[in-house]
């Protein structure tokens, strides 16, 4: 697999990582297999691990946890905080000092080590200044515990907030961004990855496949049963194929799949490749459930595609442009663009 480095961290890593939220309860696959899709990961060379605490209540950390037992440290461990761990209870989420803290140690103790590698915050809070959270965030780098901070799911102006707000106070800088980036949802093209690029942040990517619409699983225009689509809380309206966004990109399915085959790859290792061959990303996560799967997502870590390819991959869908603006709903919407934020109260 190719490797490169993580932003100006100095730190080397694999072009693919492996992302957990579909481990545990929210998929139903069992914890030996999951620990089993973690072990061929590793041994095909991939080392970057991603979770977070809020991945099945904390159970896809107690998994890795178990997974990377003896292997620890031929591992960069990612995982991510401030979404709530379960049901939501007061002062046990967010950007807060007090958080920050309870976190990170909840958070060691289910992956069973004494470090993390990269610590993120999992979405912009808007309760907390940034300045809190990224002095405390500091204090954990001095302690030993988090090597590095990153960031998730930021509009381009909080990544720059976080740049301005570690160099005015004297805090560890947010070195890495992971977003949403796939070729159906190329909205972060606009202005996220130019921002990451500019700054020297690095750039995780989730969502490559576009919840699974980019194996072609969903192309006859069906939900299979146990898909993404069927087992998560809001899949059947983003897979709602009488809708504007889902009837665009069915039809986009068999044109793309064309394109990966004269590239002589799947459609899903055409939608990896298309995502790492951006300037900006360096990583691009993939959320296998079964070994299976993992095995063919693997060989996009090597391709590189054609720039013929990539000039048709834009005709079919042009850059900075997103098929389906229920994507987004899954990720951060600026609070100001809330109807209560745009009147006055009266």
């Amino acid at each position: 697999m190719q490797r490169t480095m993580l932003g100006r961290t100095g730190v080397s890593v694999g072009r693919l990582g492996l992302g957990t939220a579909q481990f545990g309860a929210w998929s139903g696959t069992t914890r030996s297999e999951s620990v089993r899709v973690i072990h061929a990961a590793l041994d095909a060379g991939i080392d970057l691990i991603d979770t977070a605490d809020a991945y099945s209540a904390g159970e896809a950390e107690r998994i890795v946890g178990s997974a990377l037992a003896g292997r620890r440290d031929d591992v960069i461990l990612a995982t991510k905080f401030s979404r709530p761990v379960g049901e939501e209870r007061l002062n046990r989420w967010g950007g807060s000092r007090r958080w920050v803290m309870q976190a990170v140690e909840d958070s060691l103790r289910r992956l069973r080590t004494d470090w993390i590698d990269l610590y993120q915050i999992h979405w912009f809070n808007e309760d907390a200044d940034l300045d809190e959270t990224l002095g405390a965030l500091s204090d954990l780098v001095h302690q030993g515990k988090v090597r590095m901070v990153g960031s998730s799911v930021f509009p381009a102006e909080r990544i720059v907030e976080a740049q301005w707000v570690a160099r005015e106070r004297g805090h560890v800088r947010v070195v890495t961004e992971q977003m949403p980036y796939s070729v159906f949802d190329r909205g972060a093209e606009i202005a996220r990855l130019p921002t990451c690029r500019r700054h020297g942040v690095s750039v995780i990517t989730h969502q490559s496949l576009n919840g699974g619409w980019l194996t072609g699983k969903y192309r006859r225009g069906e939900v299979p049963e146990g898909s993404r689509a069927d087992r998560w809380p809001h899949g059947r309206e983003r897979f709602d194929f009488g809708r504007p966004g889902p009837a665009a990109k069915l039809e986009l399915l068999d044109p793309l799949a064309e394109l990966a085959a004269e590239a002589g790859l799947t459609l899903a290792q055409l939608a990896l490749a298309f995502v790492l061959e951006h300037p900006a990303v360096d990583v691009a996560l993939v959320g296998a459930k079964t070994i299976e799967q993992l095995e063919e997502l693997l060989p996009a870590g090597d391709a590189q595609l054609d720039p013929a390819i990539l000039d048709r991959i834009d005709e079919l869908v042009p850059p900075g442009r997103c098929l389906d603006p229920a994507d987004h709903e899954v990720a951060y919407v600026m609070p100001a663009l809330e109807r209560a934020q745009r009147r006055r109260p009266r």
